[in-house]
């Protein structure tokens, strides 16, 4: 009898096999289950449950990805991936040994996340894992036409290694 008392899982609302948009190249995207931030005019208002979605184990998740050559990176939306950064963490660092990119999407701030690292379960683990981390809540006043990758203008793309080096926001700009 096997033991499956070792297997992890992680709660998605959704994936994406093949992705243009949720980040430069053909991408996995995991959409995760649970958020706290509830923004007016959201994109997936069916992943704020943390009740919701479907239970998906860690290294079979890993698995499939490693089968798509096509894929450049892997994207985390959300939902909020921070709310189980611990699994996420532990997908981008499997991924990221195989050469593909990590993009993590958060309504929290990327201070708010340095500030609380320490205190929350994976939060360390899954901003060093994540090569470009989108920032912040979704404004829908800030929505315009034109921001790639991005649902409003106060959401910004960092560079996590160079913010970390540089010890301040390192912005990356894809704007039309």
């Amino acid at each position: 009898m096997v033991n499956n008392s070792s297997k992890r899982y992680v709660r998605l609302s959704g994936i994406v096999y093949e992705s243009l948009v949720n980040g430069p190249g053909i991408r996995r995207v995991l959409f995760s289950q649970g958020c706290r931030h509830n923004c007016p005019g959201c994109f997936n208002p069916d992943t704020h449950s943390f009740d919701g979605g479907v239970e998906y184990e860690l290294d079979s998740l890993v698995e499939d990805i490693m089968k798509n050559p096509l894929l450049k990176g892997v994207t985390f939306s959300g939902g909020d991936p921070f709310e189980q950064a611990d699994k996420f963490a532990y997908i981008a660092e499997k991924v990221r040994k195989a050469g593909l990119n990590v993009w993590t999407y958060t309504g929290y701030t990327y201070e708010y996340i340095l500030e609380n690292a320490n205190s929350r379960a994976g939060w360390s683990e899954l901003l060093n894992a994540t090569d470009v981390l989108v920032d912040g809540r979704f404004e829908k006043k800030l929505h315009r036409e034109g921001l790639r990758f991005r649902g409003s203008s106060n959401q910004r793309i960092i560079d996590v290694k160079e913010s970390l080096k540089c010890g301040k926001v390192v912005t990356l700009n894809f704007d039309i």
